[in-house]
């Protein structure tokens, strides 16, 4: 832990930023609980009003985030932090506004509001992070990035629920707003520097394969073309949505409501596997970090240990007969979770020009929101094919989401058989990495000597 003391002390504008990041992910977990707990309220537990939510929540940093690149890119980062947050701080306020059924669709549109901004916020963060520290330091700030979204996944959940039941909805989304006022706050008193263009950085060309200069080509087209010149860096982009084959949240409340229920509908279990997430994707980065040199070369290998961590997971979960097991095939999942995403983020900020960073990132999190949204798909229809009649009150961990009553009731033997495909398919981003390798170093040499 001393190694992100140091980070922490001898980076004041990271320090910053990474409370800032905290109290913006606590005011997300906020919004989550308050405005499921109103929908369901509202809509009389309908499983289609609450998915609806869902959908304004991952729908648009998938359809906005690539065009937020662009504005990352264009404008100062830290302005539009400061602008997404202090939007933000009004967003949440205006939820209060939403009284009853009639205004269910308030909530859809200010959901959809909030979630672009977030679309915003997280690829200029991610593209903020290189003139904050030194190249030396960037695996340990996004390792404590990668950390912090996971902790604060469990320890908002947690509170955010807690408030929401003692204190009511509108104190939550009171405090939600807080936060996003905190955070812009936070981040006016960071001085980002300029940062120069690494040694190895890739070179980029026009639509005529002539040298661009940097500072040209800032549009959206510019950032495809940058990625289609740049395969190897395509394939980092594709990481995170490798990664997320199955929807493990959905999993980890069948297994809770149904199979190793502890406390009122399983909210015991469910809160022990969330924390056993959050405890395994902060092993994860700092177990490998041990044997990581800060290469990219050898960042890519670590990457094939997240996927095998991921598998590995999946395995155990579909195998565990007891909750003692489930917990320890959280552990390596979110492990193998955070390695992937640590690492990926590093070799983007080292090898993309500091010029196309925010739209780079901005593609890498739609990949990522695409993935979650079309797996979260996939397996609910799974388990509605697999299911049988019947009604379950499922609520997520320590009050995080009430969903109402949905129509299935699965039966495990058939839920654990869709875990274990998932560990099956899961393999094929794994084969796919490491058969890649060897292609992906050969272009890179050849890009570098363009």
């Amino acid at each position: 832990m001393n190694e992100y003391y140091q980070l922490l002390r001898k980076n004041p504008g990271y320090l910053r930023l990474w409370m800032a990041q905290a109290v913006s992910l606590l005011g997300d977990w906020f919004t989550t609980i308050a405005l499921s707990t109103l929908v369901v309220r509202y809509s009389n537990g309908s499983g289609l009003a609450v998915s609806g939510l869902l959908l304004a929540r991952f729908v648009p940093p998938f359809l906005v985030g690539p065009f937020a690149g662009v504005l990352v890119d264009r404008l100062n980062r830290k302005h539009l932090l400061i602008f997404s947050d202090v939007v933000r701080t009004f967003v949440a306020l205006t939820f209060l506004l939403a009284k009853g059924p009639g205004q269910l669709w308030l909530i859809y549109a200010l959901t959809i509001i909030q979630f672009s901004l977030s679309a915003l916020f997280e690829p200029c963060r991610s593209a903020l992070i290189p003139s904050l520290v030194g190249q030396e330091d960037l695996v340990p700030a996004n390792t404590l990035g990668s950390v912090t979204w996971s902790v604060m996944l469990a320890a908002g959940a947690a509170i955010g629920g807690i408030v929401t039941a003692v204190l009511g909805t509108p104190t939550a989304l009171i405090i939600d707003a807080a936060t996003f006022a905190c955070s812009a706050l936070l981040i006016v008193t960071i001085t980002p520097r300029a940062v120069a263009a690494a040694s190895h950085t890739l070179p980029i060309h026009d639509a005529n394969g002539l040298p661009l200069r940097l500072g040209d080509g800032r549009g959206f087209i510019d950032g495809l073309r940058y990625v289609a010149q740049h395969p190897a860096t395509a394939a980092v982009m594709l990481v995170k949505a490798g990664g997320n084959i199955g929807n493990f949240d959905l999993l980890l409340v069948i297994y809770s409501t149904q199979m190793f229920v502890i406390g009122e509908n399983g909210t015991g279990s469910l809160g022990i596997l969330y924390a056993a997430f959050g405890a395994g994707a902060v092993l994860g980065p700092v177990v490998l970090n041990r044997f990581n040199d800060n290469s990219v070369r050898r960042m890519r290998r670590l990457i094939i240990v997240g996927y095998v961590w991921v598998a590995s997971g999946w395995l155990l979960f579909g195998l565990a007969p007891t909750l003692l097991l489930a917990i320890l095939a959280v552990l390596v999942k979110a492990a193998g979770s955070s390695i992937y995403w640590t690492y990926s983020s590093v070799i983007l900020q080292k090898i993309v020009p500091d010029d196309f960073l925010g739209r780079v990132f901005a593609l890498d999190q739609a990949g990522f929101q695409l993935a979650v949204s079309f797996s979260a798909l996939i397996t609910g229809w799974l388990i509605d094919r697999v299911g049988h009649a019947g009604g379950i009150q499922i609520s997520t961990a320590m009050g995080l989401l009430q969903t109402g009553t949905l129509n299935y009731q699965a039966g495990s033997a058939e839920v654990r058989a869709i875990v274990l495909g998932t560990a099956l398919i899961s393999v094929i981003p794994l084969a796919l990495w490491t058969v890649a390798l060897p292609w992906m170093e050969r272009q890179v040499t050849k890009e570098t000597l363009a």
